[in-house]
């Protein structure tokens, strides 16, 4: 079987098989032709809490994506898996590889990471920093940004170093164990990718994510850890 194009997410972003490309040009033409600088709902899922939304701008070569979803956890799960890096592999887009590069601060880390591209293309690699601003007394939600830093490690022919990783992710606790998150981002997978195929994973992976990311939350190494974290966590019964 053919393998599927990847493309990171921090975001975000998992786990949707692609279906062949002559199933799908009709359906993302028109749903292209849809989009706008505005955002656009693509999915949805009020049963899961879970809403989708594309748009296109100005000089970018794919769409850009928003989630907002309800999940059932609390900040301090999410932080465990998030900072778990090289068990990426096991829940994260199509990655193969996923290791620390090296930690600059207590909040800021940066990450490189493999991702299988469909049969015929190369695959892709990238190298993301993460910083994260953490809760105070009056800003309760935790923040992490990620940017791609292409040129911080030298590349690894014959893999292609994806250009653009751009996400903004906000956790915000909840009453009754759950976490309100925002996440805006766009991705740039590099080299030649055919537009309608990246932009139909950018459209259909955030949704896929936040379901994988559900699942590992719930996790008892990441529900009930006890390893001390690298800066402060609050839920929201102990906010400061």
């Amino acid at each position: 079987m053919l393998k599927k194009l990847t493309i990171c997410a921090f975001a975000s972003l998992l786990l949707l098989p692609i279906p062949h490309a002559s199933a799908e040009p009709n359906d993302l033409d028109e749903f292209r032709s849809k989009l706008s600088n505005e955002w656009l709902l693509v999915k949805n899922d009020r049963l899961r809490k879970i809403k989708t939304y594309a748009r296109l701008e100005d000089g970018k070569r794919y769409r850009s994506f928003k989630v907002e979803a309800t999940l059932d956890t609390n900040v301090e799960s999410l932080a465990r898996v998030l900072l778990d890096f090289e068990n990426y592999t096991r829940w994260f887009w199509k990655t193969r590889e996923s290791k620390l590069i090296r930690q600059n601060s207590p909040t800021e880390y940066v990450v490189y990471m493999v991702h299988d591209a469909p049969y015929g293309l190369p695959d892709r690699d990238t190298v993301i920093k993460g910083i994260i601003e953490p809760q105070g007394k009056n800003k309760p939600y935790v923040t992490l940004r990620v940017t791609a830093i292409p040129d911080a490690l030298p590349a690894k022919p014959p893999l292609v170093r994806m250009v653009a990783e751009e996400m903004t992710i906000k956790f915000t606790p909840l009453s009754d164990n759950q976490v309100e998150m925002t996440t805006e981002g766009y991705f740039d997978p590099g080299g030649v990718v055919p537009a309608w195929a990246a932009n139909f994973v950018q459209r259909n992976a955030p949704y896929a994510v936040l379901l994988a990311l559900q699942r590992m939350t719930q996790r008892e190494e990441y529900a009930k850890g006890k390893t001390p974290l690298p800066f402060p966590i609050y839920n929201a019964n102990n906010l400061p």
